[in-house]
């Protein structure tokens, strides 16, 4: 019993697995577009580790990217039961991929520069896949970070505290500047001081990309209303833009209390429209006024609750206004138009001034048969809901305007590259995911946070193109997968086939003296995918 117990833990030690799952395909996107031929050209390796820089950062990518909950920053934990000579080439263990070479490729990344480095990807990338720029979407998001940042390093960003839009006003942040295409493929990516304002940043990320990018047909740079000032599309030259107007310019303000009457959008009935043209800035432009029915029903509930509240809040009020004691009959009515003023959700139905008489304040118990009463005054009224306060508020929901310096562009047109401002905001929505690895920030360098910054941004971007890809290739050969529920779809989230891969393992065993691999788990489903993705993708799982 013990030499068959000894025989069996002789075999088992000759046996491994290693996880390989959707990191292959990943893997694919990097070799497939030559992105490491590219980083190895622009980072040579400076000291004597085994891996290049390539490697290092195909491996902070994956990490990222890696579906499991860990950190870019566990390193080498994370490449512990990993497929490592599949995915980085032969020889290469998790050994090799430490802290000091992540470290080192970090501060070569920032030695060279994080945004010229993701700039000269991008452009790489883009002269081996026909990536669309119809339109470029501009947009920047605030990245809270966890520690003191009290260092003085004075050629990087200002790690501190500013305007958060994650609600964490206790931690210190960066700002992060994006530009993606209509697929939410990311071409630029700034990191800034915390403090930084929308309207200089939005610019400067657009100058920046416009000043490489050779597009063969017409862009159109779109972004929020932050981008939308007088500055900003005089700088933008002849260049396309398409931005939603702040509704607190004096002339927003004009049309969208204008009775107009709107008309019905033919491409989409959920929206009603008006346009016009104006000159704002200098530079001639058409702005388009549009109601979306749908925004405007969901607003009215939420000002119906919204204006419950209110209503109980002012009774509340005018019930204690009424309590008090005034001198004279003109302070009385100066204080109920003061009141009014600050509950403009209610009006007066009724509203007069009444006198009583009582003894002198501090003064207890009955008054004497001769004592002299004072007279004070106090307000007596009713109050109601304002009907016309209401109306107006009920108009202007679902509002929204948006302009552009194209004067030619259909309204239809406008609304929808608009839309696709959604794509940028998908972006900011994965960076921050606890689902993937990239999501909290807590290294202490901060010149290696703006180099994991672009790391970060690349995962972003080389998922982005996989998920493209895999549609492109499913539209084209008219070829579909089952989503989550089953159903056939030509349009699968990256996520959905990640989640389809989880359980693709390597086995690893001894065979007469000689190490060999084999692939398991693999379904017909995996090799279609494989397949409409191409050989590189094929070879890794082979």
């Amino acid at each position: 019993m013990a030499e068959k117990n000894s025989s069996r833990r002789v075999e088992s030690s000759l046996k491994r697995t290693r996880f390989l799952g959707h990191l292959g395909l990943m893997a694919g996107v990097f070799r497939e577009l030559e992105v490491d031929k590219l980083i190895d050209e622009k980072l040579p390796k400076e000291r004597d580790h085994t891996v290049p820089h390539s490697v290092c950062i195909l491996a902070m990518l994956l990490n990222g990217l890696g579906f499991v909950g860990q950190r870019l920053y566990l390193f080498p934990d994370f490449f512990k039961n990993i497929s490592t000579e599949r995915l980085f080439g032969d020889g290469i263990t998790r050994e090799d991929l430490n802290q000091y070479v992540i470290g080192e490729t970090l501060d070569r990344i920032v030695k060279y520069g994080p945004t010229k480095l993701f700039t000269e990807i991008a452009l790489h990338i883009m002269t081996r896949l026909p990536i669309p720029v119809h339109c470029l979407h501009a947009d920047t998001t605030s990245v809270s970070v966890y520690g003191d940042y009290d260092d003085e390093e004075t050629e990087s960003i200002d790690i501190t505290f500013g305007i958060p839009k994650n609600g964490r006003w206790d931690l210190k942040q960066f700002v992060l500047s994006l530009i993606v295409n209509q697929h939410g493929i990311p071409l630029f990516m700034n990191t800034h001081s915390g403090n930084s304002s929308d309207k200089n940043t939005i610019l400067e990320a657009i100058q920046s990309l416009k000043s490489v990018l050779r597009p063969e047909s017409e862009v159109y740079y779109v972004a929020d209303s932050s981008f939308y000032t007088d500055n900003n599309i005089k700088n933008m030259g002849k260049s396309f833009w398409i931005s939603r107007v702040p509704a607190t310019i004096t002339e927003a303000k004009e049309l969208l209390t204008a009775n107009l009457n709107l008309k019905t959008l033919k491409s989409d009935e959920r929206y009603s429209f008006y346009q016009t043209f104006v000159e704002y800035g200098g530079i001639k432009q058409k702005w388009v006024l549009l109601l979306s029915h749908k925004m405007k029903e969901k607003k009215e509930q939420t000002l119906r609750t919204k204006l419950e509240k209110e209503v109980e809040k002012a009774e509340k009020s005018f019930k204690e206004l009424k309590g008090e004691d005034f001198f004279c009959e003109e302070d009385a009515l100066k204080a109920a138009e003061k009141w009014i003023q600050d509950f403009p959700s209610v009006s007066f139905e009724k509203v007069d001034v009444k006198s009583i008489k009582k003894r002198e304040l501090g003064k207890r118990g009955r008054p004497s048969k001769d004592e002299q009463l004072k007279t004070y005054y106090r307000i007596n009224g009713i109050i109601k809901v304002n009907d016309a306060f209401v109306l107006n508020e009920m108009d202007k929901m679902g509002l929204f305007i948006l302009a552009s310096n194209d004067i030619n562009l259909s309204p239809e047109d406008m609304l929808k590259y608009y839309k696709g401002q959604d794509n940028v905001e998908k972006g900011f929505r994965f960076l921050k995911s606890n689902t993937f690895s990239i999501s909290k920030v807590y290294l202490k360098n901060k010149k290696r946070i703006e180099a994991l910054t672009m790391i970060m941004v690349l995962c972003l971007m080389i998922y982005s193109i996989a998920e493209w890809k895999l549609r492109t290739k499913l539209e084209e050969e008219n070829e579909t997968i089952p989503d989550q529920k089953g159903k056939q779809t030509k349009r699968p989230t990256m996520r959905w086939i990640f989640f389809n891969f989880q359980g693709i393992t390597e086995l690893i065993y001894q065979n007469e003296g000689q190490m060999k691999s084999e692939i398991l788990n693999m379904e017909e489903i995996h090799w279609k995918i494989l397949g409409l993705m191409g050989e590189k993708y094929e070879n890794i799982y082979l």
